[in-house]
Parts: C-alpha cells; sequence; structure tokens
C-alpha cells in the first residue's frame, strides 16, 4: 500500500484492467517504488512503496532531488547525474544502479529506470537488488565511470571475435589514453582527476554505435569493442573521438581542465583472434600514438614475417580441428607419486597428445599455444574436461588431473558445462584435479578464487601448475584457497649442482606448507633431484625419473 506521506500518481489515461490501483498493487507486489521528478521546482512524487523502501526511511527521507543526491554513494552520484545528463540532453536511454547509504554506513542498492515527460517530468521505478547478487557482481562494472571493466569487456571483444570468425565480418578494438592525466591528478587533486575521466567516458559514449562496447581498461584508459566495423571506418571512429575529446574543457570544481587523448587499433581477426592478444597490439599502437606527441591515432600493424606466422598457425588450426572431429585427440598419462613411497601413484596427470595423419603423437607444446592464438581453446578445454570426466566415471580407482587453459580458469560457460556433468556425481568429482597455470590465475586474482570455490564446492581438488614462474604473494595464495602447488620445472632442472635453485625451492616449499597446500614437483629426472625434493618435504614427485606419459592407461596395462 502507498505510505500516506506519499501524494499518489494519476495516470493521464489509464487501460482497461490497469486503473491506478491495479497499478500500484503490481509495483508494490514486485517491491517497486514509482516516481515522477519535477526537474522545474525539484519536487518528487511518490507512490506503491515497498517494504524495502522503508528500510531506507520511505518516501519523507527523498521529497527532492537535492535530498536523494545527499544520500547516494559519492561516486555513484556523478554516475547518475551523468546518465541521466545523456538521457535528458541526448535520448539515450535512463538505466542506472546506484548505492543509497544508510545512517550506519552500509548501503542498499537500487536499480532506477525511466524516461522523461512532457513539462520536464522524469517518471521513473526503484527496484532494490539483492546485496549477494550485486556482490557478484562486482568484478563486472567499474565503480568510478559506471561502464565495463576489463574483464567484462575482454569477454565482450572475446564475444566479437567469435562472430567474426563466423560470419567473416571483421571488427576494431580501440584504446583510448588520457593524456598526462597524472598530471591533473598532481595538480588539482584526484577528484578533478576522476571528473575528467568520467567526462571523457560520457564523450566517448555520445561518438558510439548502439552495438559498440564501451569499457574501462586501466587507470587512465578505456577500451572500445567496435564489431562488424571495416578498418576504414576504424578510422573514422576514432577521428571523431578527438573531435569530441577536443570541443571544449572539461568543466570540473576547479575551473576547466582542457584534456586530449591517444588511441590505439588493432582489428580482428587479422591481427588477433583472441581477444587479450587483440588488446595487447591496440596497447602496443597506443604507446606508438604516444610517441608520435599525443592526441593522435595510430593503428597496429603487422610485420611480413608476423603474417607468414599467422598462415602457419592457420594450417595448424586446421589440423587440431580435423583430429578433433576423427578423434585424435588422445591423453598420454604421466603419474605423480608419493616422494617417500615412489610406488604408490596419487593421480594421473591427462597429457594432451594429437595423433598426426602419419599415426604418430604430436605433443600439446607443439599446437596448444598456437590454439590458444587462434582463439579456439575453449573448445579443446572442454573436450579435455569430458575426457576426463568419462575416464574417472569409467575407473572409479583412478584419479585424474588435468589443465585448463588461461582463458578457461575463469570461463563461467566451462564452469557451468562441469557443473552439469558433475553436479550429482561427487564420487567422479572427488577423482579430478583440475590444473590451472599460476599466470593465469593472477590475470584476474578475484574471479579465479570464485571459479577455484565452484571447483571444490562439486568435490574436485584444484592444484595450481607452473607454481613459482608468477611470483605468486601470500595474499594470492590465500585468496585462490587451492589444494596443491606444482612447482615449476624449471626450479627442479639443475638442481643438484645449482645452491640459488635449493634456496628458492625451499622458500616456495615452505610458503605452501606454511598455508596447508600440498606440493608436487615437475620435471623430476634423476636420483639426485628426488633426493634433494625428498629431503626438502615436497611431497609428490613427476617427471621422467618414476614414468614417462604413455597413451596406453597404465591402469590397463
Amino acid at each position: 500500500m502507498p505510505s500516506r506521506n506519499a501524494r499518489s500518481l494519476s495516470p493521464a489515461k489509464a487501460t482497461p484492467g490497469l486503473d491506478a490501483e491495479t497499478l500500484r498493487v503490481a509495483l508494490a507486489a514486485a517491491g517497486d517504488a514509482a516516481y515522477v521528478w519535477d526537474l522545474t521546482d525539484d519536487h518528487i512524487e511518490w507512490d506503491a512503496v515497498s517494504t524495502d523502501f522503508a528500510r531506507i526511511g520511505g518516501p519523507e527521507s527523498f521529497p527532492d532531488g537535492k535530498a536523494l543526491a545527499a544520500r547516494l554513494n559519492d561516486n555513484d552520484r556523478r554516475k547518475r547525474a551523468n546518465r541521466l545528463q545523456a538521457h535528458i540532453t541526448a535520448g539515450r536511454d535512463y538505466d542506472c544502479e546506484f548505492r543509497v547509504v544508510l545512517d550506519d554506513g552500509s548501503a542498499v542498492w537500487v536499480h532506477d529506470r525511466g524516461a522523461m515527460l512532457p513539462n520536464k517530468r522524469l517518471c521513473g521505478v526503484w527496484r532494490f537488488l539483492d546485496a549477494e547478487r550485486k556482490r557478484g557482481e562486482g568484478s563486472i562494472v567499474d565503480e568510478l565511470t559506471g561502464f565495463f571493466n576489463r574483464l567484462r569487456l575482454r569477454e565482450a571483444l572475446d564475444y566479437a571475435v567469435t562472430a567474426s570468425l563466423r560470419t567473416g565480418r571483421p571488427g576494431g578494438y580501440l584504446v583510448v589514453g588520457v593524456d598526462k592525466l597524472g598530471n591533473v591528478n598532481d595538480s588539482f587533486g584526484e577528484d578533478v582527476g576522476d571528473a575528467v575521466l568520467i567526462e571523457i567516458g560520457n564523450r566517448l559514449e555520445l561518438t558510439l554505435r548502439a552495438s559498440d562496447v564501451l569499457g574501462r581498461v586501466g587507470a587512465d584508459r578505456f577500451g572500445i569493442v567496435l564489431a562488424e566495423c571495416a578498418e576504414d571506418h576504424i578510422n573514422v571512429a576514432a577521428e571523431r573521438i578527438l573531435t569530441a575529446i577536443n570541443q571544449e574543457p572539461v568543466r570540473t570544481a576547479a575551473g576547466p581542465v582542457y584534456a586530449t587523448v591517444s588511441l590505439g587499433a588493432a582489428t580482428f581477426p587479422e591481427q588477433g583472434k583472441v581477444a587479450q592478444e587483440i588488446m595487447n597490439r591496440a596497447e602496443h599502437a597506443l604507446t606508438e600514438a604516444k610517441r608520435a606527441g599525443r592526441d593522435c591515432y595510430t593503428s597496429y600493424a603487422l610485420s611480413e614475417e608476423q603474417r607468414l606466422k599467422h598462415r602457419a598457425d592457420m594450417a595448424m588450426g586446421e589440423r587440431v580441428q580435423r583430429a578433433l572431429k576423427e578423434d585424435r585427440l588422445v591423453f598420454a598419462y604421466q603419474p605423480v607419486v608419493a616422494s617417500d613411497q615412489p610406488g604408490k601413484v596419487d593421480y594421473y596427470e591427462c597429457l594432451l597428445r594429437m595423433i598426426g595423419e602419419d599415426g604418430k603423437p604430436v605433443a600439446a607444446a607443439q599446437f596448444i599455444p598456437v590454439i590458444e592464438h587462434l582463439g579456439f581453446v575453449r573448445t579443446i578445454d572442454r573436450y579435455v574436461m569430458e575426457r576426463a570426466v568419462r575416464e574417472a566415471a569409467a575407473h572409479s580407482g583412478v584419479t585424474l588431473g588435468f589443465n585448463i587453459s588461461g582463458v578457461t580458469a575463469t570461463d563461467r560457460s566451462w564452469l557451468r558445462a562441469i557443473t552439469r556433468l558433475l553436479r550429482d556425481r561427487p564420487d567422479v568429482a572427488r577423482q579430478l584435479v583440475v590444473e590451472i597455470t599460476e599466470t593465469a590465475a593472477l590475470s584476474d586474482i578475484e574471479e579465479c578464487a570464485r571459479f577455484v570455490e565452484a571447483l571444490h564446492a562439486l568435490g574436485c581438488r584444484v592444484a595450481i601448475d607452473d607454481f613459482g614462474v608468477g611470483f605468486t604473494s601470500l595474499r594470492h595464495l590465500q585468496v585462490l584457497a587451492c589444494d596443491t602447488v606444482k612447482i615449476d620445472a624449471s626450479f627442479v632442472a639443475d638442481l643438484a649442482d645449482k645452491i640459488d635453485n635449493q634456496v628458492f625451492l625451499r622458500h616456495l616449499v615452505g610458503i605452501a606448507h606454511g598455508l596447508g597446500f600440498a606440493t608436487v614437483a615437475e620435471g623430476v629426472e634423476n636420483k639426485e633431484q628426488a633426493a634433494i625434493l625428498r629431503r626438502e618435504g615436497v611431497q609428490l614427485l613427476q617427471g621422467y625419473y618414476f614414468a614417462k606419459p604413455t597413451i596406453q592407461a597404465p591402469w590397463t596395462e
């Protein structure tokens, strides 16, 4: 029911069956609150007030726009004002999420959607969002600007590249760097620097097509995904952006600030078929633009050597795809054994092999980097996961480990797929060890931590592969909460001859054991290495000294 303190909203014309009272009941049932805000006299009328609304003070706490703005989170206040201004001046949809701050410092998330009515009135609806859902979405949106963050933009770029490969229509990625933003922060303060970033983001948004995707990818950089956009049209978009930024100074509390931007571009699929590669090449082009004097645009260009490598990669990619269709991708199994009982196998690592058309096996190192470059490693990772699950289900006494690539380490579709396979099969899940490379884990530590948590919930063990290469900090290991760390083979090589390697090994093992993780040493090739590793407390060992990988499953021999 509407609050006694709220003045009822009266629709100009009621639809049969949807009179004012029916609308109120529907809104209240949904937990929503409707309003009309007269921008001329800054008065807000509320109706269909929900119990959620009462938690933040009810309509009497928000009689006008000024009172409302005073209750919002500082960053959200700026974002909301920008979205509203874009709606009024450019006709863009008004759709915004923000936090209303309570007296105790906590906040309630609100989703606000509305549209302008005649006579400068904004009509809209507030929906109160679940705090847990917002925490789960925290890694998607940049808090300052309200645009996508780097992770979400990379996902959008991956989607655009996949569509481009399917349709044959090229696209582009632009990275926009704000020139000398540090000078603005130093001279006027970070609040002014933030205001410049927000305004530049708004100007960028106004230059783009509805299908383009904008995000913030760094402290002073934005990224733009231009799907289905030929190279000459990318040039036009870049020139339009430069004009929009240069047309007038940014108005700030410290006065007008003249800002410029530099732009770098990369095209897809010609210059890359993986989002991270495309983003890296655009960043390289941005660096060249800054070297050229800033306030300009540079496009990445492939060298002849790169073109030749691209053709070779395409040929290898076709070979792998044929092998996948013809079921010529197989596992080679290598045991991971207990250091104090070398005959006791803890689990078998499943190493991918491609059986060539000549019948000879091809090691993964010869084709996995290529398919990562070409952008279809997710397909291979899905195949590896499904095959490992089938093998584990068929052999209840065997535990299998398998690697996933960096892009899959935070891929929610892959996680949904393994969840479907294992949700009601905890016995099979307990037979699986999922190995994630350390460098992949470090690329998005919070997202990867959620990924690990989901695998644990299914019953799987998780190992960090190549441990030591990425120099993971204690905090990172604590956040990841994996079960096992695999010490990279590069620290095991020459272990008997190099004291430095022994000291570094002791440091790695101490960190892992101090946090309660089991340790595996890879690349053990001789008796001396095994003895040192055992002495230093490494619990599990893997390498040619114990067994070479074999395509024939050891448990069937």
